[in-house]
């Protein structure tokens, strides 16, 4: 079982991509009048050595991904959405939905790249229903090197708003898509996203999807950030594939004490409430091993 973020937090990240998505994206779609860049065969290298800095191991981590605040004593490393600004002097990972739209962003994809976005054979857009998600259609060389165009702006937002990394999420998408993708569409196009945040001069992390680590540490990837590995005891693999480089976000009691309890002198583990709310806010959560 692969541990998924909350509705409630892709609720709040919409409303904080949403500008985002209109004005970075429309940069990249200016962009997209064709492919560019590698593409498919874009080698699978380790990032230049002097330009990408990968996360420290077991450094103290905050997930902030449902909003900004004061990084609490002790935090070397946070997780912001691409329309916030990081946190200064600390380690800022980027959050950018790379597989899928943002629930308020159909309506740019469908108005701008309706042909990117993965249909039925009647020619519905394909849900992620969980979270009102349309995925996007990664399916062919040429689609995923237009998809690059435009994610790769999102990412190279991220550098030069100041972050240091991108977490790319929804690597799983194939297994929402009822069959029309598969494993191989989403590597290839983890393969594009992970060249661009190369050469941007940012690390880049997996999210989630512990069945592809391994494959996924041997395209480039440089760490991994694991929902929920605690509770549905995943976290080995993700720490042997990136030699303890993982962050781990617990959302329940019992996965966060067994991600403890295993793995809290080794990897970076936080408790967060399910919103990701910022604090201050009632039913914020945090808490560190």
């Amino acid at each position: 079982m692969f541990a998924r973020i909350p509705r409630p937090v892709r609720s709040a990240l919409s409303a904080l991509a949403l500008t985002g998505v209109l004005t970075v994206a429309a940069a990249g779609c200016g962009a997209s009048g064709g492919p560019r860049g590698g593409g498919d065969s874009a080698p699978s290298s380790q990032p230049p050595s002097g330009t990408v800095v990968r996360p420290e191991p077991h450094v103290g981590f905050d997930y902030q991904i449902g909003g900004p605040y004061p990084p609490p004593p002790g935090v070397g490393a946070v997780s912001r959405d691409r329309t916030v600004k990081p946190a200064p002097g600390l380690y800022n990972v980027c959050y950018v939905n790379a597989f899928q739209a943002q629930p308020d962003a159909t309506d740019w994809w469908q108005s701008n790249h309706p042909h990117l976005l993965l249909r039925h054979a009647s020619g519905a857009v394909v849900m992620d229903k969980d979270w009102g998600e349309a995925l996007l259609d990664v399916s062919t060389p040429a689609k995923r090197e237009r998809l690059a165009v435009i994610v790769g702006e999102w990412i190279a937002g991220c550098a030069a708003g100041g972050f240091q990394a991108v977490e790319a999420d929804n690597l799983d998408s194939y297994e929402r898509s009822q069959g029309l993708l598969t494993a191989e569409d989403d590597l290839a196009f983890a393969r594009l996203l992970v060249a661009r945040a190369h050469a941007a001069g940012l690390a880049i992390g997996q999210k989630n999807a512990v069945g592809l680590v391994e494959r996924g540490r041997s395209l480039g990837f440089d760490f991994a950030v694991a929902e929920e590995c605690g509770q549905y005891e995943e976290c080995g693999p993700y720490a042997s594939a990136f030699d303890d480089r993982v962050f781990v976000i617990e959302y329940q009691a019992a996965g966060f004490h067994a991600a403890c309890e295993a793995w809290g002198d080794r990897l970076s583990i936080v408790l967060r409430d399910e919103d990701v709310l910022p604090a201050g806010r009632p039913g914020h959560v945090r808490r560190t091993c």
